[in-house]
């Protein structure tokens, strides 16, 4: 092998993560049944570079990968995690943040259901990995919504 083919080889190897999050997005679109013109509308982004981040061309920023995440419905966790920017278990899981900003649920209620998703997943996670879900531990999240009752 050449040069010039070892060269091609390790931009195909360096290129790989860009096209997946390309294939990821071009995937969620057409799922979706969105166009590419109306994504980028959404997004606030121009077609040829929407075009190009689907192909594999462009790496775009946090910013832009949020606004893309906006205009396909999806988290931006998702979409951020699938980019590298974050890894596996900074992302918050979905149905935490669900949860969290559901207006028709009480404090209490909140905690309840974090409390009870976590042990599911602790339970459904091997030994070796304890609970790694969310941020902060439950009894604050009970303690806060116990407060907050306590001043209604």
């Amino acid at each position: 092998m050449g040069l010039t083919d070892a060269g091609l080889e390790l931009g195909k190897d360096l290129l790989g993560p860009v096209r997946d999050l390309g294939d990821f997005i071009r995937a969620q679109r057409t799922q979706a049944q969105i166009s590419l013109r109306a994504l980028a509308d959404k997004a606030g982004v121009s077609n040829p570079y929407l075009s190009q981040v689907e192909r594999g061309l462009r790496r775009p920023s946090a910013a832009i990968l949020t606004q893309i995440a906006d205009g396909l419905s999806i988290s931006a966790e998702t979409l951020l995690t699938k980019a590298g920017i974050l890894r596996q278990h900074d992302a918050q899981p979905a149905v935490l943040g669900a949860i969290r900003e559901d207006e028709h649920l009480t404090d209490r209620q909140k905690a309840s259901l974090i409390e009870t998703y976590r042990i599911y997943v602790h339970d459904a996670a091997p030994a070796h990995r304890g609970n790694e879900v969310g941020n902060e531990p439950v009894q604050q999240e009970e303690d806060s919504a116990a407060e907050t009752e306590e001043t209604t």
